[in-house]
């Protein structure tokens, strides 16, 4: 089936849900607008299978759902502050929010948290009950802990929920932003493709939908005797002989369906959710569906004028319950994933969570940064199990120093940890990286080697953990930073100085740009800048560790020495 007709069926799905009269919520959906949304999926670039999504799915929402749209990273390259309402949240809005969609032209940054943040603000989310539907393709980029605002946002709120769908995101980069919804109540989504799209973001405007359900009117008294309100009243169970379920969250839905010309369902007339579902249906053949999570039934029924049709369903369904912690004693962490595989389907949560899954065997991975534990079972129909995972991790913090006293703080370090054994060839095997300073790993017991680079100087620190422990390993890179200003510069080449057999220098890096800042090991090096004007200029330089250098590039020029330790200026 083509995307859009993936599209149509889900969307085919909203328009039959039988909604009573809502008072509707307020909500805004922030579409990611970065450069990473003209990535394509089976040939279609992202955003145009978002702008799809949001024209299918609003199109069967109810006329006084208050809905509106904000971007960020439309309109330039790496603006942080580039975020922009582009519909005011008002009642039929829809055509709107699809004209501003249609004009979206992805370039940017992704400051997810500050979009959501000033979406909660025009909701006046302190006040009134608002909702956050956010689209991303891409993780936060603009130094924002959007774990930290779904807790602020969670705090401040009267009634607030941010709801995020991970469009394309990993496992390991949907549990980053996975906490900006646990923390205020809402659902991570994840979506692969156009079809997941629709479909998540039709669960998620759905539950804005239907958020505050106004009583029914008192039905006016019927002119003929004998007539039913209902004529279809389901249950469903676990197990064959297994108790009726009974739910009021949501996890069990009931579709009913019409039936095509061949017998095999057609248009999907109604839905309804929970246990004690009612329907009431003309005369005639038709699909029932029952889900509960993940397992699915569909029966054909046949409905009689006047009489009341108990259909049952066994959905062959169990439920498992999972805890993770990194160590005993420990409060479940929602950094850890439990991804669930099951006959057909896969399924993860974060921390702490429930699956409802079919009947079979199981194959259930849990993970964090560098661990993971995999464990196959196998769940009957009917049964709820529960499963409380300690993975036994270690938590290492690293950090690096240019010398002793002078921390390295900026974004740029790179981290990367290495099993500490080689292979025959002298290489070792990675098992995680990240960027910046105060950069925590977990990882399994073991000998690791930490290695750590900032422009052009690197250093390694080895270390052990064991299980529980919590560690900080600090790299002493050896090293110092130069300016480099290099008037009327073409080009310029940093060399070591000391020349090999041959006569020929290693050459470091090179830039463009009149001023240019670096880090070197300590050492000495050779600067060769060619000038516009054809000229050549080679001067040597000496960095010492912990020391600044600011070197001015120019015919005739001098290295100066390296500022004094007590004037040393950090990068």
């Amino acid at each position: 089936m083509k995307l859009l007709g993936k599209v149509a069926v889900v969307a085919a799905m909203m328009a039959g849900l039988a909604l009573p009269a809502v008072a509707a919520e307020r909500a805004i959906i922030v579409l990611d607008g970065s450069g990473s949304m003209w990535a394509q999926i089976d040939g279609e670039a992202r955003i145009t299978i978002a702008r799809d999504t949001l024209s299918e799915v609003l199109a069967t929402m109810p006329a006084d759902l208050e809905l509106g749209l904000m971007s960020y990273g439309h309109r330039e390259k790496g603006n942080c502050g580039d975020i922009e309402m582009l519909v005011e949240p008002a009642a039929g809005t829809a055509g709107a929010i699809n004209a501003a969609a249609g004009r979206i032209n992805p370039k940017g940054m992704t400051p997810l948290s500050d979009a959501v943040r000033i979406a909660a603000e025009e909701l006046r989310y302190t006040e009134d009950k608002a909702t956050v539907i956010l689209i991303t393709d891409g993780l936060e980029t603009c130094e924002v802990d959007p774990c930290a605002l779904g807790l602020e946002l969670e705090s401040q709120g009267i009634d607030f929920t941010a709801h995020v769908l991970g469009f394309g995101l990993s496992d390991e980069e949907g549990r980053q932003v996975a906490c900006l919804a646990e923390n205020t109540g809402g659902r991570y989504l994840s979506a692969d493709d156009g079809a997941a799209l629709v479909e998540a973001l039709t669960t998620t405007v759905a539950e804005v939908a239907q958020a505050e359900v106004a009583p029914e009117p008192e039905p006016e008294p019927a002119p003929e005797p004998a007539v039913l309100d209902f004529n279809i009243v389901p249950t469903a169970a676990l197990a064959e002989g297994g108790p009726d379920l009974v739910d009021d969250r949501a996890d069990l839905v009931w579709r009913l369906y019409g039936v095509a010309p061949d017998g095999s369902r057609g248009e999907m007339i109604s839905t309804e959710y929970n246990s004690g579902a009612r329907f009431n249906a003309e005369p005639g053949e038709y699909h029932l569906e029952a889900q509960f999570g993940y397992a699915r039934v569909m029966q054909k029924i046949t409905v009689n004028e006047g009489e009341l049709l108990e259909p049952h369903f066994v959905l062959n369904a169990a439920i498992i319950s999972v805890t993770a912690r990194r160590n005993p004693g420990e409060e479940p962490s929602s950094a850890i994933g439990v991804r669930v595989h099951f006959p057909g389907d896969q399924s993860t949560v974060y921390g702490s969570g429930t699956f409802r899954v079919p009947a079979g065997e199981m194959r259930m991975v849990t993970y964090v940064d560098a661990v993971e534990v995999e464990e196959t079972f196998t769940v009957a129909a009917g049964e709820h199990i529960e499963k409380d995972i300690v993975l036994g991790a270690a938590q290492v913090l690293t950090n690096a120093v240019y010398a002793e006293g002078a921390e390295v703080t900026a974004s740029g370090l790179s981290v990367k940890i290495f099993k500490a054994k080689k292979a025959l060839d002298g290489s070792r095997e990675q098992v995680s990286s990240g960027y910046g300073p105060d950069v925590k790993f977990d990882l399994p017991p073991g000998e690791y080697v930490a290695h750590f680079e900032l422009e052009e100087a690197v250093a390694e620190s080895a270390f052990s953990v064991s299980s529980g422990d919590a560690i900080e390993v600090i790299g002493t890179l050896n090293a110092g930073v130069v300016a480099f200003t290099v008037p009327g510069i073409d080009v310029a080449r940093i060399y070591d100085a000391k020349k090999s057999i041959d006569g020929s220098r290693n050459e470091r890096t090179m830039f463009w740009d009149e001023d240019w800042q670096l880090t070197f090991n300590e050492g000495d090096y050779v600067i060769v800048a060619k000038l516009k004007d054809g000229s050549e200029v080679e001067l040597p330089f000496s960095v010492v560790a912990g020391e600044r250098l600011e070197l001015t590039v120019v015919p005739g020029a001098t290295a100066p020495e390296a500022e004094d330790a007590g004037k040393t200026k950090k990068k």
